[in-house]
């Protein structure tokens, strides 16, 4: 006999709505429905991060830091 339970599947385990009636252990199909994108991660620069010859300096990282912006009128000190 088939039965249809609705679930969620998420970081690597299924959650069903109800429990199955007359089931105590059966194989199983799951077919996964409409999902959300997962989000990329976030992408930081770090020291050494690039291979090869041209490698971040010091240098790299004072120039992208931020210093304030000098418009808004707030104190970043």
């Amino acid at each position: 006999m088939l039965q249809a339970i609705e679930g969620i599947y998420k970081n690597g385990a299924i959650e069903l709505a109800e429990v199955p009636q007359g089931i105590s252990e059966s194989r199983v199909i799951v077919t996964f429905l409409s999902g959300q994108p997962t989000p990329p991660a976030r992408a930081l620069m770090h020291f050494g991060m690039f291979p090869g010859a041209n490698q971040s300096s010091e240098e790299d990282f004072q120039v992208a830091e931020f210093r304030g912006d000098a418009e808004d009128g707030l104190d970043w000190t």
